[in-house]
């Protein structure tokens, strides 16, 4: 899946647009990239059907730079700007406070081109002296340095997963290969991800490093060992492999799975019982206890077993000595999508389109949720959404909140859609917004409450009070599975479960192919310690409706 570095590289001429003073061109490559960064499905597969063309923003022009970028994995264009330019984009425009024309003065007036040269230049108080800079803002750009060099290291969850499981399949097919599995944060389905941990059970270890550190995935071998051995990915991330006896395999995957916190707290546990753990096992004295399995080592432990997205060190363990852990939400449970879009809006496909592949997915009902403001005609929206039988369609709508917390469009011109979702699509004043659309009789489902894009700061609101507000309301708050939202995240979802406030796990699709995206809201609705209870659209869809007209 390429859509991050289709989204990266236009946004990369966007920003070189931007420093060039090329104000149409910045905008409309901003828009292409946000087109294909926001679509979730395969942009490789949209080029294969000829329909880049039909995406918003997305004309003859950029949709040949696509193509250009599909083919080789670069854009000349972006080649030639940077030559006029030769800033390390990605790192500089990585600090919160650092935009294009940011980057231009920096450079015409201090030759600043890397993040280090920024850092230098600050600390020697040299940014403050710049035309619209001052102390102030450069002491912020300093504090913020070391929150990019955080950021520009990690991935989004959904894009690492195939990587990570393309490299499994590999070492499957080895001969002696009786198990890999796929540790760290992507087992605990974090919503970034650092580097790949693979841990395998094989009979002749030096073969899988063979395999391992001579894949087509490789950029570098970074250390190879008989039974240890990390490289580093063509997509800049390390990947480490570890071989171990299957005695000890279920300690060892125990061990990589969890956060540092987790295992802390896992071995203070066995030293309070006069036991040692590590990935070697569970031991008493020289004996060892446990290790086989996860379950066993737990159950050696006094806990129940602990589903990998909990092991964060958030209580889970004390839960499970008390064996009350949560019976975790999984993908069966979800019976409807309530966020969607087609072609009556900003969409690919149509409403037949979309209801035929959630039928696909095992969705009992959907709600198609076009933007208000694209739909012209409602009564053409109602029918198309009523002649579709393969699945029971509700025709909802999503509108914007405004910057005074009213809706884009009146009360009463809502009435007649089965769904209502309100969601803010601009940026300020979120709290007060957001606790002002809940007043809002028609609005049922707040979506992507936060408005957060992984990788970029992280939006000011008081999420506990919004949390705080949908439950007094009765209105749910959505997790937002668009691989580069997940919003709400997995803390919030656990806010808004003690809280006894209703989630609603949703797509946000804007094609079909998108509609399978819904997996990574469960993930995080799972590490938010949500049952199938807490989830709206677990419900059927009579109990669903029952529950809108409360």
């Amino acid at each position: 899946m390429k859509n991050h570095l289709v989204a990266h590289i236009l946004n990369r001429v966007a920003d070189y647009m931007e420093l060039a003073g090329d104000e149409f061109r910045t905008k409309a490559y901003r828009r292409a990239a946000r087109t294909v960064e926001f679509l979730n499905e395969d942009i490789e597969e949209v080029a294969a059907r000829g329909r880049l063309q039909e995406l918003p923003g997305i004309g003859r022009n950029i949709a040949g730079k696509i193509e250009e970028i599909l083919s080789t994995g670069s854009l000349q264009l972006l080649e030639r700007l940077s030559e006029e330019y030769p800033v390390d984009l990605d790192s500089l425009l990585s600090v919160e406070g650092v935009g294009p024309r940011t980057v231009k003065l920096l450079y015409e007036e201090l030759g600043i081109k890397t993040l280090a040269d920024l850092e230098e230049q600050a600390r020697r108080h040299r940014i403050r002296r710049l035309r619209g800079m001052g102390e102030k803002r450069e002491a912020m750009i300093l504090r913020n340095i070391e929150l990019a060099r955080s950021r520009i290291s990690r991935r989004p969850l959904a894009y690492v997963v195939p990587l990570a499981s393309r490299i499994k399949a590999g070492l499957l097919e080895l001969e002696g290969v009786q198990r890999v599995e796929v540790a760290g944060s992507i087992r605990r389905g974090r919503e970034t991800v650092g580097d790949i941990d693979i841990l395998v059970t094989a009979t002749d270890p030096e073969a899988v490093m063979d395999h391992f550190t001579s894949m087509d995935e490789v950029e570098e071998v970074v250390v190879r060992g008989p039974r240890k051995s990390t490289v580093r990915l063509r997509e800049g991330l390390d990947c480490d492999l570890r071989v171990f006896d299957d005695e000890v395999f279920g300690s060892a995957l125990l061990y990589f799975t969890g956060s540092w916190e987790f295992n802390v707290e896992l071995r203070r546990r066995a030293i309070s019982s006069s036991m040692k753990l590590s990935e070697y096992g569970l031991f008493r004295g020289d004996e060892r206890v446990a290790g086989r399995t996860e379950a066993g080592v737990l159950e050696a432990l006094g806990l129940s077993y602990i589903e990998p997205e909990l092991r964060e060190n958030r209580g889970e363990v004390e839960a499970a000595a008390r064996d009350e852990l949560p019976e975790l939400v999984t993908p069966l449970d979800i019976r409807g999508d309530l966020h969607m879009h087609s072609l009556f809006s900003d969409g690919i496909d149509s409403m037949e389109q979309m209801a035929e592949y959630a039928s696909v997915l095992g969705r009992e009902y959907i709600a198609i949720t076009d933007h208000a403001r694209y739909i012209d005609d409602p009564d053409a929206y109602f029918r198309a959404a009523e002649r579709i039988e393969e699945i029971d369609v509700l025709a909802g709508v999503e509108v914007s909140i405004l910057h005074d917390g009213n809706l884009e469009v009146p009360d009463g011109a809502l009435k007649n859609f089965d769904l209502v979702i309100a969601s803010i699509h601009d940026p300020g004043n979120l709290t007060e917004r957001l606790l002002a659309a809940m007043d809002h009789d028609p609005v049922s489902i707040i979506g992507h409450p936060t408005g957060r894009v992984l990788g970029s700061p992280e939006p000011v609101v008081d999420i506990e009070r919004v949390i705080e507000g949908a439950a007094e309301a009765g209105v749910a708050l959505e997790v937002n599975s668009n691989p580069l939202r997940i919003d709400l995240r997995d803390t919030h979802v656990k806010m808004a479960v003690d809280m006894g406030c209703k989630i609603a796990i949703n797509s946000d699709a804007h094609s079909r192919g998108a509609l399978e995206n819904i997996s990574w809201g469960v993930i995080t609705a799972r590490r938010g310690w949500a049952e199938a209870g807490d989830v709206l659209n677990t419900m059927g869809l009579r109990g669903f409706m029952k529950w809108l007209r409360r």
